[in-house]
């Protein structure tokens, strides 16, 4: 299984960069989960959100067109689709069954791009909460880590 992590934000606090990063390298060698950071758009511009988030739109766009053959793009969105840890892996398994690699894409401060959200195949959301930018990095890595563990049977995620 390939998966292509897109976020907006190439500074993350310490430890958000080193929980992600001990995440990311927990995968065996046949899940190639890989992150890619895009820079933010200057917020001190005067100019308007939408302004903002189309710049990083081409970003994040110009990131997985060069990084994700066949990509299936999951936009992570606070009204996105709600699922537990063991249906995010069901999902996964299933966009990788397809033939597709996943790609998840988290937006900068204020949020992802309205027509990326629209081109989308799918939107998820983590939590009902309003989580930090670092904090969504380092959730998702751990719950790519678990859906991992599910299919594989590992022992990490109990039920």
């Amino acid at each position: 299984m390939k998966i292509l992590v897109v976020a907006v934000g190439q500074k993350m606090p310490d430890w958000a960069q080193a929980a992600s990063d001990d995440y990311f390298k927990r995968f065996p060698a046949d899940w190639k989960v890989e992150l890619k950071t895009v820079k933010t758009e200057p917020r001190t511009s005067g100019k308007t959100a939408p302004v903002l988030m189309a710049a990083e739109r081409a970003r994040i766009e110009a990131a997985f067109s060069t990084g994700a053959r066949h990509p299936y793009v999951i936009a992570l969105d606070e009204h996105g689709v709600r699922q537990t840890t063991v249906q995010l892996a069901q999902s996964l398994q299933s966009i990788d069954r397809q033939g597709h690699e996943a790609v998840l894409l988290i937006g900068g401060p204020d949020g992802l791009d309205a027509g990326l959200k629209k081109q989308a195949q799918a939107l998820w959301r983590l939590s009902d909460l309003t989580l930090p930018h670092a904090m969504v990095r380092v959730l998702l890595a751990e719950q790519l880590y678990r859906a991992w563990s599910i299919l594989a049977g590992h022992p990490y995620h109990r039920e």
